[in-house]
C-alpha cells in the first residue's frame, strides 16, 4: 500500500530521470506561460506607446521582432551550452530580471524601448528553456505541450482583455507595463518549485548540441510552419478590410480565433498519445489552407469569422505534435529542447517576410506567401516521417 501511494505522489513521468511531481510540472508549465505572456499584450502596450508619442508605428513591428528574436537566441542557446542544474536558481534570477526589464518600460521612448524589450528576451527565453526541458523529457510530451499552449493562450487572452479594456484607457502604457511586471515578479516563487536539475539527455553530459542532420531539418519545417501562421495572423485586419468587412468584424474574427485556439489545445491535449503527429500536420495543412483561400475573396462577415475560427483551432492543434516530430527525427531529444526557439524564431520571420509581400492597397500577397511556407514545412515532415521508416526497416 506504502508502494502505491508512493506511485500516486507522481503524476508525471519522465523519459529520462525520476518521475515529476503534479507540483514540480505543473510550475515548469507556470514558468513557462509567464514567460510568453507578454507576447499577447505587446501588440496593445506599443500601440499605446505610439499613442503617447513615445514610440513610432514602424516601432511597434520593431521592437515586438526584436523581442522574439533575443527570446529564441536564449533559448537555443540555453539548450546548447547549459547543464540542467540549479533550475531554481536560474529561474528566480530570471524572472527578477525580467521584472527588472518590465519595470525599466515605464520610463522608456524611442530607441530606449528597443534596448529594454530585447533585454527582455533574454531572461523570457530562460524562463522557456526551463519549461520546455522539462516537456521534452516526458514521456507524452505532445501532451504536456498542449497543456503549455492551452494556458497560455488563456492567459494572454485575458491579460489582453484586461489592458485593453480596463488598464489602458485609465493608466495608459505604463499600467499594463506594470501588470506585466508584477506577473513576472510571480515568476520567482514558481521557479522555487521548480525541479533544481533535470535527467541529462542520452550522451550530451545534458547539453543538447551538437544536432544530427536529420534534427536540423526537423527544426526548419518547424520554422516554416510557424512563419506561414504568423505571417497570414500578423494581417487578419487587413485582410478583412480587402474582403468589404470593417474592423470591427476583422476584430471579432481575431477574438473568435483566439477562443478557437484554447479548444484546439485541448483537443491536442485529450488526444495526446493517440494521434499521429504526421496525421496532424496533414490534416491540419488541408484546413489551414481552406481558411486561408476564405480569406482570398470577398464574402459575408460570418464566413470570414467562421475561417478565423478554423485557423486559431489548427494553429493550437498541430503546435504540440513538434515535440513527437522532432524526437521521432532525434530519438535523442537533443534537438525536442529547441522547438521552442525554432517557433520563436518563426513567429519573427513570418511577420518580416510578410511585409516584403503585402501592400498598403493588397495584403493577399500574404497568403500566397503562407501558402508556400507551409506546404514547404509538411513537405520536410513528410520526408523526416517517411525516411524514418526506411531507416527502422
Amino acid at each position: 500500500m506504502a508502494d502505491v501511494a508512493a506511485a500516486g505522489d507522481h503524476e508525471v513521468h519522465e523519459a529520462f530521470g525520476p518521475p515529476l511531481s503534479g507540483l514540480e510540472a505543473g510550475s515548469a508549465i507556470a514558468i513557462g506561460v509567464l514567460s510568453l505572456l507578454l507576447a499577447g499584450v505587446l501588440p496593445i502596450l506599443l500601440s499605446a506607446l505610439v499613442d503617447e508619442h513615445r514610440l513610432d508605428a514602424r516601432g511597434i513591428g520593431l521592437a515586438a521582432m526584436l523581442e522574439a528574436l533575443t527570446m529564441g537566441a536564449a533559448t537555443g542557446l540555453a539548450s546548447a551550452v547549459l547543464k540542467p542544474i540549479r533550475l531554481r536558481a536560474i529561474g528566480v534570477a530570471a524572472a527578477l530580471a525580467l521584472t527588472a526589464c518590465d519595470l525599466a518600460s515605464l520610463t522608456m521612448h524611442g530607441a530606449g524601448v528597443f534596448l529594454v524589450r530585447g533585454l527582455a528576451g533574454l531572461p523570457e527565453g530562460l524562463l522557456l528553456w526551463i519549461c520546455i526541458g522539462m516537456i521534452a523529457r516526458t514521456v507524452t510530451p505532445e501532451r504536456w505541450a498542449g497543456v503549455l499552449l492551452t494556458a497560455l493562450t488563456l492567459a494572454q487572452f485575458i491579460a489582453a482583455t484586461l489592458c485593453a479594456v480596463v488598464i489602458v484607457p485609465r493608466f495608459h502604457a505604463n499600467g499594463g507595463f506594470a501588470l506585466v511586471a508584477v506577473a513576472s515578479l510571480l515568476a520567482a516563487p514558481i521557479a522555487l518549485l521548480v525541479p533544481d536539475r533535470y535527467a541529462d539527455l542520452p550522451d550530451t553530459g545534458g547539453a543538447s548540441f551538437p544536432l544530427p542532420a536529420r534534427g536540423w531539418v526537423a527544426l526548419v519545417a518547424m520554422l516554416l510552419i510557424g512563419a506561414a501562421s504568423g505571417a497570414v495572423g500578423i494581417y487578419i485586419v487587413p485582410l478583412a478590410h480587402q474582403a468589404g468587412l470593417s474592423t470591427e468584424i476583422g476584430g471579432v474574427a481575431n477574438s473568435v480565433s483566439l477562443a478557437a485556439q484554447v479548444a484546439g489545445g485541448a483537443l491536442a491535449v485529450a488526444v495526446a498519445g493517440r494521434a499521429r503527429y504526421f496525421h496532424v500536420f496533414v490534416g491540419g495543412t488541408i484546413a489551414l489552407l481552406i481558411a486561408w483561400s476564405v480569406y482570398g475573396f470577398t464574402q459575408p462577415a460570418w464566413l470570414f469569422i467562421a475561417a478565423s475560427a478554423l485557423f486559431g483551432f489548427v494553429l493550437l492543434f498541430i503546435g504540440p505534435f513538434f515535440v513527437p516530430m522532432a524526437i521521432e527525427a532525434d530519438p535523442s531529444r537533443r534537438t525536442a529542447v529547441q522547438v521552442g526557439a525554432a517557433q520563436l524564431f518563426g513567429g519573427a520571420l513570418g511577420p518580416l517576410l510578410a511585409a516584403l509581400s503585402v501592400s498598403d492597397s493588397n495584403s493577399r500577397g500574404v497568403l500566397l506567401l503562407g501558402g508556400g511556407l507551409v506546404g514547404s514545412g509538411v513537405a520536410l515532415v513528410a520526408w523526416l516521417h517517411f525516411s524514418a521508416r526506411r531507416l527502422a526497416a
